[in-house]
């Protein structure tokens, strides 16, 4: 039989084939070719009680993605949650996982969450400086059900990782995307404005239209890996059209003279939000990479 895997705890895989969801082992075999099935693999299973529902996953097919933050497979395309306020958005953090999804080519859509506690109407600014970077972008209330029908049309008929931090209302979200699968909600704290992390796997939710939504873990932090400081830039889109401008080649647009993105950001055509992140990831790169530097020298030792 062939199925989809939708979730994964502890070693047993639930695949879903048809309308019946099957508790599955994966065979040895996986494990001494070092692969291991992930939450949204396509699979072969052989069932060994129907009436109970068990089987065995005997083959993974080929993928069309595999994604390693989060560790999912076939995903099309990433919706990343923030809250408008409550938590407050920390834009450093969105700026990570952009570009940790546009390191795997994985397009991104960005929802900010909460448009009803909004009362100054500061979405508009976030999704200006966000469109304008070329990412969709989308202000929704999980709450009063505003903005979900677009959402919604975002997500027809693709395979989409969700994922933000705590306390911004994603499961919530997911809730108003579907009936089928009810997600717990936490409340904010009021004394650090920070959630409760209330999903605890990831999981694979059927929503209609050919969609699925993936439910990650909410996160808290994101390291840069894999990444020079030198290609910081080619994930700052908006950067692009004014680099033409800067005096020097393979300008860094951190300290060089007559830079193109530094006066576009003074002029208010790049986002100094946005630049400002810019800056502080490619000092951490830098800092990354001496780090390195200086291991190599010492000949591996610490």
């Amino acid at each position: 039989m062939r199925g989809r895997i939708i979730k994964g705890i502890a070693g047993f895989y639930y695949v879903r084939c048809g309308d019946r969801v099957y508790e599955c082992r994966a065979k040895g075999v996986f494990r001494k070719d070092n692969r291991k099935p992930l939450v949204g693999d396509w699979v072969e299973m052989d069932v060994l009680d129907e009436a109970e529902a068990l089987g065995n996953i005997s083959q993974l097919l080929c993928r069309d993605s595999e994604l390693i933050r989060p560790a999912v497979a076939n995903v099309d395309q990433a919706l990343v949650i923030f809250a408008v306020v409550k938590p407050q958005p920390n834009f450093n953090l969105l700026d990570r996982f952009l570009i940790m999804m546009a390191q795997q080519g994985v397009r991104s859509i960005i929802c900010f969450n909460k448009l009803d506690m909004d009362t100054e109407g500061i979405h508009r600014e976030y999704r200006r400086i966000y469109e304008a970077c070329g990412y969709p972008t989308l202000a929704v209330s999980a709450k009063q059900g505003t903005g979900i029908e677009a959402l919604q049309a975002l997500l027809a008929g693709h395979t989409t990782a969700v994922a933000g931090p705590s306390g911004v209302g994603k499961s919530s979200l997911i809730n108003c995307l579907q009936s089928g699968v009810v997600m717990e909600t936490g409340e904010i704290s009021a004394k650090i404005e920070r959630g409760k992390h209330t999903t605890r796997h990831s999981e694979l939710i059927a929503i209609g239209d050919g969609a699925y939504i993936l439910d990650t873990p909410g996160f808290s932090s994101l390291g840069l890996f894999d990444l020079e400081k030198e290609q910081l830039a080619g994930f700052y889109p908006e950067f692009a059209e004014h680099e033409r401008r800067c005096r020097f080649g393979g300008c860094a647009h951190i300290q060089e003279r007559d830079c193109g993105v530094k006066a576009a950001v003074a002029e208010g055509a790049v986002s100094k939000m946005r630049y400002e992140n810019y800056c502080l990831l490619y000092g951490e790169l830098s800092r990354m990479q001496q780090r390195e530097g200086n291991r190599k020298q010492r000949g591996g030792r610490y």
